[in-house]
């Protein structure tokens, strides 16, 4: 039976929390989460159109940089509505069906960006150990059709969670620990039998996730050999920077899921409030540090929205 069916309510609705303790705040947090998400848009959509209008920039480097945009821009909008509707409107219910597909977005999205940090983690262990096979090897056509797997893997991996988790009996208390949909978080509630849910959830994250850190793991040990092999110290260091960008991303995705993941399976005595910051930091982060430390890091692209910036100046003027 569904979940409404079983629960007797019609339709079923789950109660989403703002930031415990700071329950009379929620107006006041608006205006800062606000000016959050701003930024994530405006990075993020930025980045895009500097490597869609600059043509220097069509190497598969930053096509790779384009899809990581993008995915960030898929897991701020996915969270967007419930987190204004809350802080700005106090609106905390949210109906089963816009839960699911929420947690849907937000995890099919997830997924997508952990294979576009393993495809960087290629390009440049491809970079670093074979330079001179770099444009055979990585070519336009390549990058476009492992974008199109890496997708097609975050929709494929993910839709299960979804439809099993459809199948569940809700009657426990209905009030979630986030402020959007989390699988994890959405499971704790269910009455019915969710071992099956719990092993395929536990096996998408291995085949997404896990594979992917331990790729990324295994790509920069040798990158790490390769550099150190390196005779010119000059040398050693123009190669490590050219991984500081990419090590930036991978750090603010994977340590807050995995204290996320820790926390949800080990530290269920702790407060919520803890439980609440680190899924916060898991999704609200790297949406807005990654186009920050790429404008910063990648000289090309700092150089491009400088020039944008003094070329609308210069325009204002006249």
């Amino acid at each position: 039976m569904s979940a409404s069916n079983k629960t007797g309510f019609s339709p079923l609705t789950f109660t989403l929390t703002g930031i415990p303790g700071l329950s009379m705040s929620h107006y006041w947090m608006a205006f800062p989460l606000s000016f959050l998400y701003l930024i994530m848009l405006l990075g993020n959509c930025t980045l895009l159109w500097t490597i869609k209008t600059d043509r220097s920039l069509h190497t598969p480097m930053y096509y790779l940089l384009s899809m990581l945009a993008a995915a960030d821009l898929g897991l701020s909008v996915s969270t967007l509505p419930s987190m204004l509707a809350i802080f700005w409107f106090e609106s905390m219910s949210v109906r089963f069906d816009a839960c699911v597909i929420q947690m849907y977005f937000i995890h099919c999205f997830s997924a997508i960006e952990s294979g576009v940090l393993v495809a960087m983690a290629f390009d440049r262990f491809v970079a670093i150990c074979y330079p001179l096979q770099y444009a055979s090897v990585l070519t336009s056509s390549l990058i476009m059709k492992a974008g199109g797997v890496i997708f097609m893997r975050g929709v494929c991996v993910v839709l299960p969670v979804a439809v099993l988790i459809k199948k569940l009996p809700f009657c426990r208390s209905m009030l979630l620990l986030h402020s959007f949909c989390l699988h994890q978080d959405m499971l704790r509630l269910a009455c019915g039998d969710v071992r099956v849910n719990s092993l395929y959830g536990l096996t998408a994250v291995i085949l997404t996730k896990g594979l992917d850190s331990l790729t990324i793991l295994l790509s920069y040990m040798m990158i790490i050999r390769a550099i150190m092999g390196t005779i010119s110290h000059e040398a050693r260091a123009k190669a490590f920077n050219t991984c500081i960008s990419h090590l930036c991303a991978v750090l603010v995705f994977y340590i807050p899921l995995i204290g996320l993941s820790i926390i949800h399976r080990f530290g269920k005595h702790l407060p919520h409030l803890t439980h609440t910051l680190m899924a916060d930091a898991y999704l609200l982060v790297p949406p807005v540090l990654n186009p920050l430390v790429y404008s910063w890091k990648t000289k090309q692209i700092r150089r491009r929205i400088l020039t944008l910036l003094h070329w609308r100046g210069t325009q204002q003027q006249v």
